[in-house]
């Protein structure tokens, strides 16, 4: 008997059909609204801004609540986007620590320009955070805190508390970049090929809306089509719709990079994935991850498609912390801080965990 072809059915090819015309349809309804998203007003969660250097600023935000732990949290963010992905409204990880009773405070980056195209991750790492973390230190009137650190930030973090232990109490970090080895996303195989010389050496700064369509071609399917189709069918859902809207306007609120902060990051801890071989130079000084010794915390997305969970969670094998903690959640890597998921699941925790170390 001759074998029956493998093929698809003809009324297997209607459903097909059927479904891409949902999708389609689905995401023209939506599309209309993302031409409003200058419109979008984040109220942002009030703050003090109590120390500049060149283009960045020292947040310290103010609580209604009163500040009933005695080490302070300084968050550090990355330098692509915004850092008010942390405070939407609604999912605000901000306001929850705050009412958790902790005195929280944020380094805004800035917007780099040309005149910041020879920046370094030593001048990020041992000029401007070293900085805020002493300004933290000076008004608390304490010698060490708590310092958390998302994605870029997590491990420049992770980096810092090399290169100052004295002054760090505990390290958190979230979805970082450590091994790369281990990177499986289409972002980590990408950038193992990249000319980054080339591009630094073009374009200087890496422009912001380059950034954009280099991440959203990463799940170009998921970003353009089936995360609007989505939206579409729960449009007539105000509080689902308001923070749709307000994610979208940050992920379109990116900034540019710095150029020699891109050569570096790329080639030094992507390719040639010199930070968990304790070979990474900053400053002049050999970045040994083993010197990290204060407790960690360090969270993962298990759905993260930017950040491997397993380079992630590498940081948990390298460093020295007796007091040692790695969590996975079920989510992926924005949803990991701005989710109503977060609200319920990770922040409660990172808040119980602070809490047990003051």
């Amino acid at each position: 008997m001759m074998a029956t072809e493998d093929k698809p059915s003809g009324t297997n090819l209607v459903d097909f059909q059927h479904q891409m015309l949902d999708l389609y349809m689905g995401s023209l309804k939506v599309m209309p609204m993302l031409s409003n998203l200058h419109e979008i007003v984040i109220e942002n969660t009030p703050y003090d801004v109590v120390f500049e250097l060149d283009k960045i600023k020292l947040l310290r935000y103010r609580s209604t609540n009163p500040r009933s732990h005695k080490t302070p949290l300084l968050i550090v963010y990355a330098l692509i986007n915004r850092h008010y992905i942390l405070d939407l409204e609604n999912l605000s990880a901000i306001r929850s620590l705050l009412n958790e009773g902790f005195d929280i405070y944020l380094i805004d980056w800035g917007t780099p320009d040309a005149e910041d195209y020879k920046l370094t991750i030593n001048d990020y790492v041992n000029r401007y955070m070293d900085n805020c973390v002493d300004i933290v230190r000076k008004l608390s009137n304490i010698e060490k805190i708590s310092l958390f650190g998302y994605c870029m930030g997590g491990t420049f973090s992770a980096i810092y508390t090399t290169m100052h232990t004295e002054k760090v109490k505990n390290l958190i970090t979230l979805a970082p970049p450590i091994d790369c080895s281990k990177e499986t996303t289409v972002f980590g195989a990408i950038s193992k090929f990249l000319d980054v010389d080339n591009m630094v050496d073009t374009l200087g700064n890496i422009p912001s809306s380059f950034q954009h369509l280099f991440f959203t071609m990463l799940k170009p399917f998921k970003h353009y089509v089936q995360r609007y189709y989505e939206v579409s069918q729960r449009i007539d859902d105000k509080v689902y719709l308001e923070n749709f809207m307000r994610l979208e306007k940050w992920l379109w609120d990116t900034v540019p990079l710095p150029g020699e902060v891109f050569r570096q990051w790329i080639k030094d801890i992507y390719q040639k994935n010199l930070l968990v071989q304790n070979k990474l130079q900053v400053g002049g000084q050999t970045i040994d991850l083993r010197k990290i010794d204060v407790p960690l915390l360090n969270i993962v997305a298990d759905l993260d498609h930017l950040v491997s969970p397993e380079s992630s969670k590498a940081l948990n094998q390298l460093v020295s912390s007796k007091d040692n903690t790695n969590i996975a959640f079920p989510t992926g890597h924005v949803g990991l801080c701005a989710s109503t998921f977060a609200l319920k699941e990770v922040w409660p925790k990172v808040a119980q965990w602070l809490v047990a170390r003051q």
